[in-house]
């Protein structure tokens, strides 16, 4: 099937079931996304600041750009003009660069905690009590151009459906009691984002409200050479960015 008969098959299924489609585009040309685009999809998906960077500029202005891969406070700068919403928090520096940067665009950025929930050293985000932690503290009261819309995690790569099931299930468990705990009184705060390609069912069944899907999508995913196009202060470091959203999506 090609890509926009997988956007329409996808955008109707998820719009029954009332799930947010973010069709994740890292390493795709941009012809890909504007073919996703042409079939109705605007929320699209990034790993790279500087891949995202390139994206928005040869893209229509209507798209709201996800940032759901590893996030280095200094690469936050680039993407802080535009930014719709960050997928990947794990840290209260992060928390607080992010914030910086939105104050000074004016803007207030939507941002998601990062949940570990995997069984994988590789995976990034705050333990369960870490989260309390942040939502505690005095660091996070100051900050005044972010806002939080929900947790995301990303389940343990692995055949078992069972475990991915417990995993999703404890997070949507989490977000529940965070919500009644410290996002009550803010309709904001409704944003689960779990599943991807490899789990969407799964995670939607769990209480999923957001999913990112790319080989779904766009089919599977070939790895490029990094790319050298852009100056230094844009370059991605090597780091396991790469391995957040896996090979799975």
């Amino acid at each position: 099937m090609s890509i926009t008969d997988n956007i329409k098959r996808l955008k109707s299924e998820m719009d029954i079931l009332n799930v947010t489609l973010v069709a994740v585009s890292k390493t795709k040309p941009i012809s890909d996304l504007q073919e996703a685009y042409d079939a109705g999809q605007r929320i699209f998906g990034e790993n790279q600041v500087q891949e995202m960077v390139e994206k928005f500029e040869a893209l229509p202005k209507d798209i709201e750009w996800h940032l759901v891969g590893h996030l280095q406070t200094n690469k936050v700068k680039y993407i802080a003009p535009f930014i719709s919403l960050i997928h990947s928090v794990d840290s209260i520096k992060l928390l607080q660069e992010i914030n910086k940067q939105a104050e000074k665009n004016k803007r207030v950025i939507d941002c998601l905690l990062q949940v570990y929930i995997a069984d994988e050293e590789t995976k990034y985000g705050l333990g369960f009590d870490e989260v309390i932690e942040l939502l505690r503290s005095e660091e996070f009261a100051a900050l005044k151009n972010v806002r939080i819309r929900g947790l995301m995690g990303i389940a343990t790569n692995t055949d078992s459906e069972k475990q991915i099931k417990e995993e999703f299930y404890e997070l949507d468990t989490f977000f529940d009691g965070v919500t009644q705990s410290y996002f009550r009184k803010e309709d904001s705060f409704d944003t689960l984002s779990m599943g991807m390609s490899s789990d969407y069912s799964i995670a939607i069944e769990q209480g999923s409200t957001m999913v990112r899907l790319g080989s779904t999508i766009f089919g599977e995913r070939k790895y490029p050479a990094p790319s050298l196009s852009k100056g230094e202060g844009l370059k991605e470091s090597p780091s396991v960015d790469e391995d957040l959203e896996g090979d799975a999506i």
